[in-house]
């Protein structure tokens, strides 16, 4: 079965759901149309979405498993090829992803996620403290000082990147997720911030921390073979990349959605859901991630009486997932933290599933209480409506969250 009208993906992201709908509505499992031609297909059901991530004939390496790709058939100024020529644990397939995913793994064992709860809870205290400061009717962007500086700063210091090297490292990474800038743009970014990080990685062989960089240098397989530079620069970036945008849109969407939905808010405060049921109904209804790119097929692969080529692009649109009405019927796309089902897919299923769930979930679990018990009275400073989309095909957020604290507590 073939989508003979396929949606076209606006990659200015301005309405992330709404295009899910529409994708959607040719099935959950249905053909896309991406710049310059580019035919993918993006999964929109939750049920065809687990099938597919589970399913290990799904390879992430464009650079074997892409058929165009390989074949040079995709015009090299295409707004996605970056996540087509880049090499990480994240689009390694079989053996070498397996490899990279237990080294990078033991940084994030229950045991020493939990050991950085003091650290978390320090940095969001400070943050808070500073935002306190500010002059009664003064408009605070909660996402720019509040989410993104909090979890910056818990991944930079997990990683181990110098202060002076982070606004550099931190700018390139958001690159790679904005699918609005021109390949020049990206290009640039990108490779500012391989430089900084390989910087990082040399003073690290000279002067080893207790920090993830050092770490991943120091590890060694059974073997007795250790890492390339290639594959530790690329392995700090995906991880500094993956962990920080997607816990920002997680903090500030929940946080918007409380500031906009008053019985949600009453909820929580009243202690009918908790703080876990506003963090899980938030990934189902507004997933970090929307579409992430890509997979493909090392054969031809039937989900849901749809046949996906071998060797065609596809896309996980997670944000479609988590609304899918098949599984939570009329009110899909409703947030509601007392539902009883918050089924969804939001870091994944499988061999790719996010490394870094249990330090995402315990950033907002720590980020969201402290900031509405310092400040209790917040309110949006300016109309709902008027908090735009963040411009991006990948990622689902907001521009800014702009608020009146209201004074601190």
């Amino acid at each position: 079965m073939e989508n003979v009208s396929p949606v076209r993906i606006d990659m200015t992201g301005t309405d992330v759901h709404g295009e899910g709908e529409a994708i959607r509505a040719h099935g959950p499992v249905a053909q896309v149309e991406l710049p310059m031609g580019v035919r993918a297909w993006s999964i929109t059901g939750y049920r065809e979405g687990r099938q597919g991530l589970g399913d290990q004939r799904f390879s992430k390496d464009a650079r074997q498993h892409w058929t165009a790709f390989k074949n040079g058939e995709i015009d090299p100024t295409f707004p996605l090829i970056v996540w087509a020529r880049m090499e990480a644990m994240n689009t390694a397939y079989g053996e070498a992803h397996d490899r990279l995913r237990r080294l990078v793994g033991k940084a994030f064992t229950p045991r020493r996620v939990e050991a950085l709860r003091p650290q978390i809870e320090k940095t969001v205290t400070g943050i808070l403290d500073g935002l306190a400061q500010a002059a009664p009717g003064d408009v605070v962007d909660l996402k720019a000082k509040y989410s993104y500086p909090m979890v910056n700063e818990v991944m930079c210091d997990l990683i181990g990147v110098p202060a002076q090297a982070r606004g550099t490292i931190l700018r390139g990474g958001m690159a790679q997720v904005d699918s609005s800038l021109s390949e020049e743009e990206i290009g640039a970014a990108v490779g500012a911030v391989f430089g900084e990080m390989a910087g990082l990685v040399q003073a690290k062989r000279q002067e080893p921390g207790d920090d993830m960089a050092s770490g991943l240098l120091a590890a060694q397989e059974d073997d007795g073979s250790g890492l390339t530079e290639q594959e530790v620069v690329g392995m700090l970036l995906l991880l500094l990349g993956t962990g920080t945008e997607t816990v920002v849109n997680l903090v500030t969407n929940a946080a918007f959605a409380l500031l906009t939905l008053p019985d949600q808010y009453e909820l929580v405060k009243t202690g009918r859901v908790s703080w876990r049921d506003v963090i899980e109904e938030t990934l189902r209804a507004e997933a970090p991630v929307v579409q992430m790119p890509f997979r493909f097929g090392i054969e031809d692969i039937e989900i849901n009486g749809v046949t996906i080529p071998a060797g065609e692009p596809v896309l996980m649109n997670f944000g479609a997932m988590g609304r899918d009405p098949a599984i939570h019927g009329a009110t899909a796309d409703r947030f509601d933290a007392a539902r009883a089902n918050k089924d969804h897919l939001a870091f994944g299923y499988g061999m790719y599933h996010c490394i870094g769930t249990a330090l995402a979930l315990l950033e907002a679990e720590v980020a969201l209480p402290a900031l509405f018990a310092r400040f209790p009275d917040m309110t949006l400073a300016v109309p709902a409506a008027q908090v735009g989309p963040q411009h991006t095909l990948i990622m689902n957020g907001r521009s800014e969250l702009p608020v009146h604290l209201h004074g601190a507590r």
